[in-house]
């Protein structure tokens, strides 16, 4: 167990080596529901800011007039004083709630016929579903989102255990998914490229670890992808994959876990029937490389402590063989 330990450890430092970072701010939107929100930010830091500002100014007079008498009309002065706080701040809110409200409606709008993606939360990944439509199979991936530039995307919201939240913020606003209440969210990708998201509601000891990607990309690379994702997976090219997948379907790895085209059926895990085309592992704690494959085969609680991921005891060759075909699967 110990050797096992200390192995997970080093080929989990190799991997994490080779960087699994991503940029995301707010305050760099790529979207116009992003923009809008950008819009929003900057009016309202700037009306907290002078606020601040002046209570701050106000606090230092009233410390300052306490060294000296207090003047005879000094009652009358400051019951204006509140009075006029007390209107500046209705009206501060009223204009703030309004603006935020105006916002929030402008980003929900969804178009006539938006392409539909369904996110779904678990404790501590993401699954991500592409319906079937005109007699195409649905497409289930994990950790990772691809759209095409330019097209208003309507994404589905839900929990499968407890309240989650999707954040994406180079794109747009966050939206809870919160257990039996499904919610929506409305996302254009103005550019190509690849932004990362989180989930943003405390979700238990793994929440920080529970990264995903949206893959912008032109409408055409987009269509390629999404038709090979329909594709089930590739067999195997030599005798090293076929003994990777031959223990993958008989250890507990195929009852977890589905990879069309095997007789690994399970409902359980993420989707892995295109495992390697991802860009990370377990939503973005490593990256997707072989090594990274072998140290979250070879002990996954000890980078990711207390994920549904169990650890399987498999022989020094077998884990050769299962991450070599895992890492076969594009």
């Amino acid at each position: 167990m110990a050797a096992r330990r200390l192995l997970a450890l080093a080929l989990f430092a190799c991997a994490t080596a080779a960087g699994c970072t991503g940029w995301q701010s707010a305050l760099d939107p790529h979207g116009p529901g992003a923009r809008a929100l950008d819009a929003l930010f900057w009016p309202v830091t700037v009306a907290l800011a002078l606020i601040w500002l002046a209570v701050m100014l106000v606090l230092v007079a009233a410390l300052m007039r306490r060294q000296r008498p207090a003047p005879q009309h000094a009652a009358r002065r400051s019951g204006i004083a509140v009075w006029a706080a007390t209107l500046g701040t209705v009206l501060v809110i009223t204009a703030l709630t309004a603006a935020s409200h105006l916002t929030t409606r402008s980003i929900s709008h969804a178009g006539a016929e938006p392409l539909v993606i369904q996110v779904r939360g678990h404790q501590w990944w993401w699954q991500v579903t592409y319906p079937g439509t005109d007699g195409t199979g649905a497409v289930a991936t994990a950790n990772e989102i691809h759209l095409p530039v330019g097209r208003q995307v309507r994404i589905e919201l839900s929990a499968a255990d407890v309240i989650h939240s999707f954040w994406v913020p180079n794109l747009g606003g966050k939206q809870d998914m919160i257990p039996g209440r499904d919610n929506h969210l409305t996302v254009v990708a103005e550019a190509p490229g690849i932004y990362r998201g989180q989930c943003a509601e405390f979700c238990g000891l793994q929440h920080a670890h529970m990264a995903l990607l949206v893959i912008a990309e032109a409408p055409a690379e987009f269509e390629a992808w999404l038709a090979a994702q329909r594709q089930d997976a590739a067999p195997p090219a030599d005798p090293v994959l076929s003994e990777g997948q031959r223990v993958f379907e008989q250890q507990p790895c195929g009852a977890c876990h589905r990879v069309r085209g095997t007789a690994a059926a399970g409902e359980i895990g993420p989707d892995l029937t295109h495992f390697a085309s991802r860009r990370m592992i377990a939503a973005g704690v490593l990256p997707m490389t072989r090594g990274a494959i072998a140290a979250w085969i070879a002990d996954p609680q000890t980078i990711k402590p207390g994920s549904s991921m169990p650890l399987v005891p498999l022989t020094p060759d077998e884990l050769q063989a299962v991450s070599a075909w895992l890492a076969s699967l594009r």
